[in-house]
Parts: C-alpha cells; structure tokens; sequence
C-alpha cells in the first residue's frame, strides 16, 4: 500500500464520496488509487476554477465536504476565484494539491511554486505532509479541518514522493469540534433589543433554508422586529411556500432607507451589512449611525442553539398565511422579449423544489420579481462577487441534488468565465438549464462606471465593456461542449425552449438575446 492508497481510503472511511479533479503529473498515483476505487466518484472539470465552483455547489446543497484534486501552485491559483465565493459561502471544501516530490523541490523546475503561500491565501487550514505515513492522518484531520465551524477551505498539500511511497493503513476524521455559542447574557440583551419598537432581526446559513426560518420568523412576531436576510448568501428558500423574510437590496444607496430608523440591528447567522464597494458621496456600511448594532453570532457559530435561547427569552408567536409567500405563478407571457418577462415565464414553467443558480448579474434585478411567485425553490448566490461561479456552481449542485431541477441563470460576459463546465454537465448527464442573457457587455460595469461618477464614455471604455465584434455564439459554443442549444428572441420561443427543458432530463442551453 502506498500514500496515494490511504488518502483515498482515508476519504472514503471519513465521509468524502466526491472528488472534482483537474489533475497533473504529481497526482497521478492518486488517479490510480482513486481508479481502484469505483466507489469515490470522479468528475472531470476542464478547468481549475470548475473544480472548485463545483466542490461550492456540491457543499451548498448537501451539506457534505467534496474532495478537489488539483496540481500545483499554478493549478490551484486558476481555483482560487471559486475558493474565494466558497469560503464567502462558507463552504466544506477539501482541497488535495500536488507538489513536487519533495527531494524535488531544491530545482527551480518549471513548474515549481509558492504552493503554501496561494493555498494559505484562501484556505482556513494547509498542511504540507511530511511523508507517506503521514498522509492518512493528515488527510482525516483535513477532513475534520473542511467541517470545521460550519464548513471551511481545508487543503492538503502532498509531495509526489508521500503518494508512491510505502505507507501502512488508512485513518478515520473525527467529528468537527462543537460549534462556539454566545453567552447567555449576550442573548438576554439581544432580546431586550429586539423587543424595542423599530428592531431587525437579520439571520443568515442554515435558517434561510431550514426550519430554523419558522423558528426566527415566530421570534420576529413575538417581539414586533422585522424579519430580514443579506442580498448575497450561499442559499435561500424562495417561492411558494417559503417564509416571509425581506431581503436586502444590492445597492446601498437602497439599502440605507431599508435600514434607516431601526432601533437595532441584531446580526444572528451574518455579519454587519457592507456595500459592494465604496462609492464616493456614500457611506460603506447601510445602517443608520443611531442604530444600536448587535453581534449576536456570526455564521461560524451555532445558530440553531442562538435561535432556540432567543425563543426561550421572547417567546415563539403563532404564524399565519400571512407569514409565507402564497402561490401566485404570473401567466405565461406572450410577445416582445423582455428579460422580467423571462423571468415571469421562469416562475410559470419551473417545477417545484427547483434549484436556482443565480448569476444574471444585472439581469437578476428584473428577474427577481417574476420568481418570487414561482413554485417553492432553492436559490445560490455569488457570495464572494467572483464571477465565473454560475455554471460550476450548477454542477456541484446537479451532482449533489439528481432528482431535482437545476437552473441557472446566467451572463455572457460572466459565462464566459468556466464554460469549460457545460462538458461536464455533458459528460455526466446532469439535469442543468442554463439561460444565458446576451446582453453583449459587461453591463455591470456599465454600471459601476456611472456609479463611481463617471459619465463620460469613449471608445475604449466601451471596448472594455462589451463582448461585441465578434459576438458570442453560445448556440455553437454548447453544442461544442456536447449540450442542446437553441438562441430566442422573442418570448414564444423562449417559452416553448424552456417547457421543453423542463420536461427532459439533461443539460440544456438557451440564449436570451437581449
């Protein structure tokens, strides 16, 4: 048995049943130990950044860390982007890279890098092993790392020389520590605050998507506090069905009348609201100066048990109809193509328990108020506002989730990022959507500019913003990747498209001219 045979069998014993690959040549005795495991499923991404969007969307959905395999420092530097929106997502991630064997490392070889240096950029935890004993331990504690708190970027760096080398039996990760609580002083003044006229509740992780939500909704009507979430978090329930809780707008000049006059803010789940960016002429946080601001328990914390005390102090209200969004589903509409129109068609044709991938960027805006009154769905966000998320994120997702529906809507300019991911919605068959709206540019930075001030656009501005001359052919480039496609422009087309996605299984493609 070498090393390369106790990681596998190490993940296996521990829990981790799913590995994104991108490999290279100091992982290939893990290749062959992963390959004499039929039992650890293996997915290609043709690109690093795939990987580690689909390990995000895999987390995001089933709770359960998935391995990565990913080469070097360079490999792992193409990941980085999705690692930085699983980490804002608070994601399980389990990264094993590569490296030169370590008698190796003295050569200034092609390949070589500051492995340690980019995975400790953005992971919560790096080890490099030391030797091929050392691998099946050091994998469990990395598995044990990746539950840590909720869910955290573990990776385990491993010279070539501990995979082929002698080692001797595998080990099993222990369960992650408890989660930290906040005292019970700190939630008998969260209360107090709450039950004060004017107060926000504002929760985030598993109560957007749990019966946790119940649980903080009865909270909010017992102490008259609004009920609210962040714009960017990793899931939300939406829809017909779901709880009643407003969600903060992604502009903080929208922000700071949604927030203005709270008595207090009581953070449960999430941190303090921030903008984007600064903007000039605006502040960088939406909350009103005069609102007290209290840090009940941030996401790494145990939020069920803070949710629990809560009750216990302020009691639980009886909720109502009016505490849940009602079905409401738009009819199906006719005509010129307008993108709140697509995302009224959406609403009226997806199926219940649908999982939406949300990166529309500017397009979210005017879909978002046709999928409120959609059937009861899940929705993922950018977290981390690296864009490239969608596509993989949908993989993760497909993978985690087979039996369900999976939608994603996304840009052309941000599509562009991980396209490499519609081959692996290929390859594996997975039940993935994907609109893309083809706007043509980089309409949010279109935007952006004319927020920072600037009004004034010349040639190369525009340049730097659109994606025309020549267009971009999604149509071709699905079809190239092995997925149906099919480009519309008015909304019959795009209903007949997207009925028709729903009612097959496998990944489709349409593109929204817009």
């Amino acid at each position: 048995m070498n090393g390369a045979e106790t990681l596998v069998q190490t993940l296996l014993a521990s829990g981790v049943q799913v590995c994104f690959a991108n490999p290279g040549t100091s992982e290939m005795h893990f290749v062959a130990a992963l390959d004499r495991h039929p039992e650890m499923r293996c997915i290609l991404c043709l690109f690093e950044g795939g990987v580690s969007g689909a390990a995000d969307g895999y987390y995001r959905m089933s709770g359960q860390v998935a391995a990565t395999l990913l080469h070097l420092a360079p490999g792992f530097g193409n990941a980085f982007a999705n690692l930085h929106n699983a980490r804002k997502a608070q994601s399980g991630v389990l990264n094993i890279m590569g490296d030169h064997a370590d008698y190796h490392l003295r050569f200034e070889a092609p390949l070589k890098g500051d492995t340690v240096g980019v995975a400790q950029a953005v992971s919560h935890w790096t080890r490099v092993c030391s030797s091929a004993e050392k691998v099946a331990s050091d994998a469990a504690e990395a598995v044990q790392a990746a539950r840590a708190k909720g869910g955290q970027i573990a990776t385990l760096i491993l010279p070539a020389n501990t995979a082929w080398e002698e080692a001797s039996g595998l080990a099993v990760a222990a369960p992650a520590p408890a989660l930290r609580r906040p005292s019970l002083a700190e939630v008998r003044a969260a209360a107090h605050a709450l039950r004060q006229p004017g107060a926000i509740l504002m929760i985030d992780g598993p109560a957007l998507f749990t019966d946790l939500g119940l649980l903080a909704r009865r909270i909010a009507r017992s102490c008259g506090a609004r009920l609210m979430q962040p714009f960017f978090v990793s899931r939300f329930r939406r829809g017909a069905g779901s709880v009643l809780i407003e969600r903060m707008a992604y502009r903080i000049e929208d922000n700071i009348p949604l927030l203005a006059g709270a008595s207090s803010l009581v953070l449960c789940g999430t941190a303090r609201p921030a903008g984007f960016f600064a903007y000039p002429g605006l502040p960088s946080t939406p909350d009103d100066p005069q609102t007290r601001l209290i840090e009940l328990c941030s996401r790494d914390m145990d939020i069920a048990w803070t949710l629990q005390a809560l009750a216990e102090e302020v009691g639980e209200a009886e909720l109502g109809p009016e505490d849940f969004v009602p079905l409401d589903l738009p009819a199906l509409p006719e005509g010129e193509l307008t993108v709140t129109r697509v995302g009224e068609a959406i609403a009226a044709l997806m199926p219940e328990d649908a999982v939406v991938v949300d990166e529309g960027i500017s397009a979210s805006y005017y879909l978002a108020p046709g999928l409120k009154r959609a059937r009861g769905h899940d929705v993922l966000t950018i977290t981390g506002g690296s864009i490239g998320f969608g596509l993989p994120n949908a993989v993760g997702a497909a993978v985690a989730c087979p039996d369900r529906k999976v939608v994603v809507l996304e840009g052309d300019g941000s599509g562009m990022y991980t396209l490499q991911s519609l081959w692996t919605m290929a390859r594996e068959g997975l039940d993935v959507t994907t609109v893309i709206f083809a706007n043509r540019g980089y309409q949010i930075l279109r935007d952006e500019l004319a927020a920072m001030g600037v009004n004034e656009v010349g040639r190369n501005a525009r340049r730097m913003f659109d994606v025309e001359g020549p267009l971009l052919d999604w149509v071709a480039l699905a079809r190239g990747h092995g997925v149906q496609a099919v480009r519309v422009r008015d909304m019959g087309a795009f209903n007949a498209a997207f009925a028709e996605a729903m009612g097959q299984r496998g990944p489709r493609l349409i593109e929204v001219v817009c």
